[in-house]
């Protein structure tokens, strides 16, 4: 994609391994803003398009992408583990120049964590929405993790639309990925929005990621009446308004 100076169109990239992502880059001062979806989400999300949105407004520079079989990536969604969706992450980061700010919702939440490790020279400061890491241990029973590994798949309803599917490899391969056990080794300055009536993700875990990352620049914010996805109106205007202040902080 080249530096973080100047306006591209949407447009595709290629993984080392093949995968042809789809990625939509608005050009502007950095550092950009990299937004990462949640599990079956994809950059036209509310949320990502709200912070588009503002970094148009603002001048920003933002990079928003679909992880491979999601939105208008190229894959089999049911293919998809989070050490490959990490992958199309970090060929994300590598395929452009200059720092970064990782917003990350839900399981992008996680996937924000492990690029912080793997590329800390790149990414400055990070902000989670309902942050989701390890829920492949704490967001399943244990009958139905005893289904993914009989059955290699669990089909669960979703109040957000189509039934929500996880698969034997996605669920290995995250269980491979937990962070939750140690210190996590990221000094930047963190935020943590989250929900207290989030029915997914419970607001206990944004309480742990605060007391593992070695940044003593840490805040939670919690939102009374906030649930899972916290894209109403106001909800937007808080993750606005909290990127905003940790863009001028850096």
């Amino acid at each position: 994609m080249g530096d973080l100076t100047g306006a591209e169109p949407p447009r595709f990239i290629t993984t080392r391994d093949g995968r042809r992502l789809a990625v939509r880059f608005r050009g502007g001062h950095g550092p950009a803003l990299l937004f990462l979806p949640g599990y079956a989400s994809d950059m036209m999300g509310g949320k990502a398009v709200a912070l588009d949105a503002w970094a148009e407004r603002t001048g920003h520079a933002m990079i928003r992408f679909d992880y491979s079989g999601t939105g208008e990536s190229e894959g089999a969604f049911e293919e998809g583990t989070l050490a490959r969706w990490r992958d199309d992450a970090l060929a994300i980061v590598d395929a452009c120049e200059g720092d970064l700010v990782v917003v990350g919702s839900s399981m992008g939440g996680w996937l924000m964590l492990l690029v912080a490790l793997a590329r800390p020279d790149r990414v400055r400061a990070l902000v989670g929405i309902a942050a989701a890491p390890d829920f492949s241990d704490w967001g399943y029973s244990q009958d139905e993790k005893m289904t993914i590994l009989r059955d290699g798949r669990l089909e669960q309803p979703s109040p957000y639309g189509a039934p929500m599917v996880t698969t034997k490899g996605f669920w290995q391969s995250a269980e491979a990925l937990r962070l939750l056990h140690a210190p996590i080794a990221f000094d930047g300055p963190m935020r943590l929005l989250h929900g207290e009536a989030d029915a997914d993700v419970p607001p206990w875990v944004s309480g742990r990621i605060a007391a593992l990352v070695r940044s003593a620049d840490v805040q939670t914010i919690l939102v009374k009446d906030g649930d899972h996805r916290l894209s109403r109106p106001h909800d937007l205007i808080l993750l606005e308004r909290t990127v905003e202040s940790l863009m001028e902080s850096l």
